[in-house]
């Protein structure tokens, strides 16, 4: 590799030497072919696998590489721009295919950039080496079916030589990826390592107690210590008796109506914000009902109300229709509101929350890991929703799905869309400030 070069790469992209990590490029260099990196959120696994390949590349002409994600966008957004910039992809007399993601270097050699939502598209190529990020989200069948077996081709001419990977990703329950590691640290096989660290080795103290502050307990010690979490069943664990309240909504309060348009029960559960904490203290289900229905019973319910502006939430399927011009679960909601004399603020997104992030945002909020409360629940005035969140379970043999044979589950999921709304994860946040620094 031109030292030249290399000197630029470490000037434009300087990291942070930690042991492991040190101990991790060693390892592949010395034979291991499988290195398991479940390592904490913003850590450097991801920067560090960057410039280990682009070196690799740099210095050995002929060869070819391969970076892999759960789907192709997942891919391009990681790694395109930045494999461009450390390959100096600029200076190559043959530029990148930004159609088959493809990075030529002048030795030869290239780098495919590979969407695994389709895992047959590693077949076929006489790799060198490569990784696969965000591993935990890939299909588990994709690793014996598909992705192993293009490791595993035997390459003429050099019939001894098998192809490398990296193996980098946050746990994500135990999964498939919870098993290569498990088979990495016990089974004394020489191919495989596990390599593990934590966010707070690495990040500053500050983004730490951050994270702390947005996430539930469950959710940092999954995401920033890289810990593999058992399901217990119940998706909002650590919902208890600190939650609940027996504070009822005040006259002057802006409420705030959520909604998850099922038919039955057709859920909305209705509360306040005190100081940054959202209070849920009243609710309407309705059976075999449609929203104007929900709308009606509404204006009754508050129709001594003194402050008569209300924030709509809800799930973004409900506006479907109004792009043709066509009423919507909305507008029918809005239509009997005016009516009825109250103005609205419609606070409903585009698209729907990933729904892990949805629950983990309720959960952030439910018992934070800086051990703070800012949910509560009304169990007499609002009994779904304290059901709800005291109830619902994954759906068996799903990480996130859940249960649809609770009733409860439509009440949790409007106030998710709330929560979605005014305290989102902040991931992409501290990702965008700490790519490149940490």
């Amino acid at each position: 590799m031109n030292i030249q070069l290399q000197r630029q790469m470490e000037r434009w992209y300087p990291l942070k030497d930690h042991p492991v990590q040190l101990a991790l490029i060693k390892a592949v260099s010395e034979g291991v072919r499988f290195p398991v990196v479940p390592a904490g959120r913003r850590s450097g696994k991801t920067e560090r696998f960057k410039r280990f390949i682009a070196k690799e590349a740099m210095k050995r002409p002929g060869e070819k590489y391969f970076i892999g994600a759960p789907t192709h966008d997942q891919v391009k957004k990681i790694y395109w721009d930045d494999m461009k910039k450390l390959t100096l992809s600029c200076t190559h007399a043959k530029r990148p295919s930004e159609s088959d993601r493809i990075i030529f270097m002048p030795n030869g050699t290239e780098i495919h950039l590979i969407g695994l939502d389709r895992p047959e598209r590693i077949e076929g190529i006489q790799w060198t080496g490569g990784g696969i990020d965000e591993i935990a989200d890939i299909k588990g069948k994709s690793w014996e079916a598909h992705i192993l077996p293009a490791l595993n081709t035997v390459n003429p001419t050099r019939p001894d030589y098998r192809a490398w990977c990296w193996l980098l990703g946050v746990p994500d329950g135990l999964n498939h990826y919870y098993e290569m590691a498990q088979y990495a640290e016990t089974a004394n096989d020489p191919e495989w390592a596990l390599f593990h660290w934590k966010s707070s080795e690495i990040l500053p103290a500050d983004v730490i107690a951050s994270a702390k502050r947005q996430m539930s307990s469950k959710q940092f010690r999954q995401e920033f210590e890289a810990s593999f979490e058992t399901a217990t069943g119940r998706i909002y664990e650590e919902y208890s008796k600190a939650n609940q309240t027996d504070a009822v909504i005040e006259p002057h309060e802006q409420l705030c109506w959520m909604h998850d348009q099922n038919y039955t029960p057709l859920s909305s559960s209705v509360g306040v914000v005190r100081n940054g904490d959202l209070y849920l203290l009243d609710e309407i289900v309705l059976t075999s009902a449609i929203s104007r229905q929900s709308a009606d019973e509404f204006v009754e319910k508050f129709k001594d109300h003194k402050n008569k502006h209300v924030l709509i939430y809800g799930d973004p399927a409900g506006r479907a229709g109004e792009k043709h011009g066509h009423a919507s679960d909305y507008t029918d909601i809005e239509d009997v509101l005016r009516a009825n004399g109250w103005k609205f603020t419609r606070k409903v997104k585009k698209k729907a929350p990933a729904i892990k992030d949805r629950q983990n945002a309720v959960r952030a909020r439910i018992l934070n890991a800086a051990g703070e409360r800012h949910l509560f629940v009304n169990p007499v005035t609002a009994p779904w929703s304290h059901k709800g969140l005291a109830t619902v379970q994954l759906q068996e043999g799903s990480t996130f799905q859940e249960d649809q044979k609770n009733d409860y589950q439509h009440i949790t999921t409007a106030i998710g869309y709330m929560v979605d709304v005014e305290w989102p994860l902040e991931r992409a946040a501290i990702s965008t400030t700490l790519r490149m620094n940490y």
